[in-house]
């Protein structure tokens, strides 16, 4: 049975978390960030084009591929950390990113990988030590070719 949470409930609310974005993530507001699913293991976030997201050369900055691939994988360990009664801290510790295509479309990050970061908070709330995960946030453009690949390593630690 899917737990359900305050974090997976927000996120799956377009208003509130469009509210969350502008108070606490004003720039991925701006950018029109938005999360179109998300579960216990998975997220999904689109970037439009527009053009307050564009470089010179006309496809989406690549600063605005990263928040959007980010929050891909951030929303999920924020839900993941909220299925523990123990407080635990998150941070970006590692980000390497690689571009196969301009993106010119709107553009969908999806992570598949949130049982990494359950099992992460898991171990770091039963050893009391920070521990990480690197999981992946993959870019895809309406067609459906990967535009970007960018791998996260979130560290997790007891509060």
């Amino acid at each position: 049975m899917e737990r359900e949470n305050k974090v997976r409930k927000l996120a799956k609310n377009n208003f509130h978390m469009k509210l969350f974005m502008l108070k606490n993530l004003p720039m991925a507001f701006l950018a029109g960030l938005k999360v179109t699913e998300i579960d216990q293991t998975k997220a999904s976030v689109t970037v439009p084009y527009k053009s307050l997201n564009k470089n010179p050369f006309k496809s989406i900055y690549f600063a605005v591929l990263s928040m959007a691939a980010e929050l891909a994988t951030g929303i999920l360990a924020m839900a993941a950390i909220k299925d523990f009664s123990t407080p635990v801290s998150m941070l970006v510790f590692e980000m390497k990113a690689s571009f196969q295509k301009k993106a010119r479309t709107k553009i969908t990050f999806k992570c598949t990988e949130g049982e990494k970061m359950m099992d992460a908070i898991s171990r770091s709330i039963e050893t009391g030590e920070g521990q990480t995960a690197e999981v992946t946030s993959i870019g895809y453009d309406t067609e459906g070719d990967v535009v970007a690949e960018f791998k996260f390593t979130w560290t997790f630690k007891p509060k």
